[in-house]
């Protein structure tokens, strides 16, 4: 597939953001098939960092960012859809969530995703996007989505800093 160059926007309006969740990962049932889910996702990006990749004006792709301290912010979730997937979007969503983490000082970035425990093609190539975008598996928690749906916390260093943080003195 060629790639394809979708325009990114930032999304400001909490109602707006929610929407486009919505369209998005209804769309994505290989993915996002638990209804509980993709409401509380719809619910969660209201509040987030929010960027839509549009084609034609029409939003066919989102990244929410969730800012959990001053060093880390994690990928809260991400959908593109199907037809648009292998066309580079997912990379310039990531490039978006990269530069958001550099302008604020954060220094990675996380993103949860199923572990390859349990079998399933779709996940496979989640876990090899993320790989070939430069995040690396830290830790597995088998129990987090219950026990059918390991998760997978992988993480991308993604700012360096002039001096590292200082140790506290020994008094």
């Amino acid at each position: 597939m060629s790639t394809l160059r979708a325009t990114l926007n930032e999304v400001h309006d909490p109602q707006a953001r929610s929407q486009v969740c919505d369209k998005v990962l209804r769309e994505l049932p290989e993915w996002f098939g638990i209804e509980t889910a993709i409401i509380d996702y719809v619910h969660d990006v209201s509040d987030m960092s929010f960027c839509s990749a549009a084609v034609d004006g029409e939003p066919i792709g989102f990244v929410a960012l969730k800012d959990h301290n001053p060093s880390t912010s994690e990928i809260h979730v991400m959908g593109i859809l199907r037809e648009y997937h292998r066309r580079g979007i997912g990379k310039q969503l990531v490039s978006w969530c990269q530069q958001r983490c550099q302008q604020s000082g954060r220094e990675y970035l996380t993103v949860k995703t199923l572990d390859e425990s349990r079998v399933n093609q779709d996940y496979a190539s989640t876990r090899q996007f993320y790989t070939s975008v430069g995040f690396r598996p830290l830790e597995v928690f088998a129990d987090l989505w219950g026990a059918e749906n390991p998760c997978l916390m992988m993480v991308k260093h993604v700012c360096c800093f002039a001096s590292p943080p200082t140790a506290p003195q020994a008094s």
